[in-house]
């Protein structure tokens, strides 16, 4: 008797552990999918979900309502994005039923050299400050995707957003805990403008409480009235070249003037039937090819899912492939990237050849040739959107222009500082990005759209959910509550070697049965918080004609329809 009320006990303490009892799916998920035939949007934010479906709501595509959400989320979530930063974007036209990538990242100052930092003795760019700081490509990439596929006029797009920066909206809980602590941490370091911009009535708001950014919503009127170049080339590009200036960096009017977006064509590889999508290097989409490609040799259907089987050879497959990225992937106009050597069968092959049954460290292949928002929108016509936005570290650099609203970013700390490699910082270079969205199709029609925010985390999180929806038959809103493990200690692209076999964290849903086995093959292991990205999809069904939305628990998100 006593035996079988321990038994009870302890899988009653399990089913605590899952949080709810579900009758239908998977017990870990949270809610079920989001079901609608007309039209999608998914975000980290649920008002900026309730924006883009006013939207779409108001005869706008997938596109305008993608630049509207992102507006909303640059006022709501400062915390992972603004237009301080970069954006790129994976896009489904539903008329030339093509996809279509826009690299909207921008480029390090012209007049800032490699030697400057060697003769300052830097080992690797500063975080923080004036140095990190490289041109803000978000805006361009706004007006890039409006002028090829945009709908409705772009005062309209953004006057949702104007609307919320000047009457303010509540803090909501996940970005209210992210946004004090790095306002009273930029505060402290006595970085300019943070109270100004930042601190309402004498204190920084918290979960619940109003927030207003007046400044931001001048600084979207204008760019609704001027377009990108009252941004790039008018008062508000003056504005960020004098403070910048002013602090001891190096981004000029020049540098926003000849700032340019552009378009590049997806790449893929086919797992077990579906093409899965992503962009070139600058970003580091092609390392979750690269692991999808290792990982289709092995017969999952064999595998449970979140076993030690499992959790060994995805992270094998991803120590192999992240040492490629630190050699290899950077901006393409300044190496030369070997991308289909990277991606092809016959290199997975090799590859996976040295995987054995213990964790073990890799050297990187030998090729002849180096916080973030995610939201995707889609429309009754069909077109649809995967767009991803980042400032990097949360909401920057600590570097806000006076009355502007936003803050700039500090994707220039991801650059090498040696010399001879593929992301050697060079002026007017794009640095390496971790920000990826990611496209599925099957059968030359859209299947998923869908991203997972979380630096060096998201190529492990998109293989992740591909593994889940092909291999383990998830649906999306499982696929992205199920729990996760991430992979720490491989090389990077700034020059830090690897660090031994590196550390598998996992979150508290892995059994302890599957930690024992890691461990007996010789995986450290650990727990991480908060390290496991952020997730938001959007599924064609193409069998009953009607979209499926999801947005995970792990942020403050929603995927709504209608």
């Amino acid at each position: 008797m006593k035996t079988h009320a321990f038994t009870l006990l302890a899988l009653f303490s399990v089913l605590l552990g899952l949080a709810q009892d579900r009758v239908t799916g998977e017990l870990f998920a949270t809610r079920s999918e989001i079901i609608a035939q007309n039209g999608m949007v998914a975000t980290s934010h649920p008002l900026a979900t309730q924006v883009g479906l006013d939207i779409l709501k108001k005869g706008g595509n997938a596109i305008d309502a993608a630049i509207a959400a992102n507006a909303t989320l640059g006022l709501m979530e400062p915390t992972g994005c603004g237009i301080g930063g970069d954006l790129f974007v994976i896009l489904w036209d539903a008329k030339t039923k093509k996809l279509h990538g826009l690299n909207a990242s921008g480029r390090s100052p012209k007049s800032l050299s490699l030697e400057y930092f060697e003769e300052k003795d830097f080992t690797k760019i500063p975080a923080y400050g004036p140095l990190p700081v490289s041109v803000p490509g978000a805006v361009d990439g706004w007006f890039e995707l409006h002028g090829k596929f945009g709908s409705l006029p772009m005062q309209d797009i953004l006057n949702p957003a104007i609307n919320y920066a000047e009457n303010g909206f509540p803090l909501t809980e996940l970005i209210g805990h992210y946004f004090n602590l790095s306002v009273n941490r930029f505060m402290a370091s006595e970085l300019p403008n943070i109270r100004d911009t930042y601190v309402i009535d004498g204190k920084i708001p918290k979960e619940g409480e109003i927030f207003k950014n007046p400044y931001l919503a001048n600084t979207y009127r204008n760019i609704a009235k001027g377009g990108r170049d009252a941004f790039y080339k008018g008062e508000i590009a003056k504005t960020i070249a004098g403070f910048i200036k002013e602090h001891g960096g190096f981004l000029s009017k020049e540098d926003l003037a000849s700032h340019k977006s552009e378009w590049v064509d997806p790449v893929s590889v086919n797992y077990r039937g579906y093409d899965v999508w992503e962009l070139p290097p600058n970003g580091q989409g092609i390392a979750a090819l690269q692991m999808l490609q290792i990982l289709e040799g092995y017969d999952f259907s064999n595998i449970e899912f979140g076993s030690t089987e499992h959790l060994h050879l995805f992270t094998e497959a991803k120590k192999l492939a992240f040492e490629d990225r630190a050699k290899y992937y950077a901006d393409m106009h300044f190496a030369n990237v070997p991308v289909d050597e990277l991606i092809s069968d016959e290199y997975a092959n090799k590859r996976r050849e040295l995987i054995t049954e213990r964790a073990s460290k890799y050297d990187a292949g030998e090729i002849s040739a180096g916080e973030t928002i995610y939201l995707t929108t889609a429309d009754k016509e069909g077109n649809m959107v995967s767009f991803i936005q980042s400032n990097y570290r949360g909401m920057g650099s600590g570097m806000v222009p006076p009355k502007l609203g936003f803050m700039l970013q500090n994707r220039g700390e991801l650059f090498n500082l040696k010399r001879g490699f593929f992301n050697t910082y060079e002026p007017g270079k794009r640095p390496f990005h971790t920000i990826i969205p990611a496209f599925i199709t099957k059968d030359n029609k859209p299947f998923l759209s869908f991203g997972v925010m979380g630096g060096d985390f998201q190529p492990q999180g998109h293989t992740q959910i591909v593994m889940n929806v092909i291999d383990f038959g998830m649906n999306i809103q499982e696929a992205g509550d199920a729990p996760r493990w991430d992979h720490v200690g491989t090389s990077k692209p700034t020059g830090e070697p690897a660090e031994g076999t590196g550390t598998v964290h996992v979150e508290s849903g892995i059994p302890y049965e599957t930690v024992r086995g890691l461990m007996s093959k010789r995986h450290k292991v650990g727990f991480g918080l908060g390290g496991y990205g952020g997730y938001q999809a959007i599924l064609w069904d193409d069998e009953n004609r009607v979209y499926r939305g999801a947005s995970e628990s792990r942020k403050d998100g929603q995927a709504a329809g209608f």
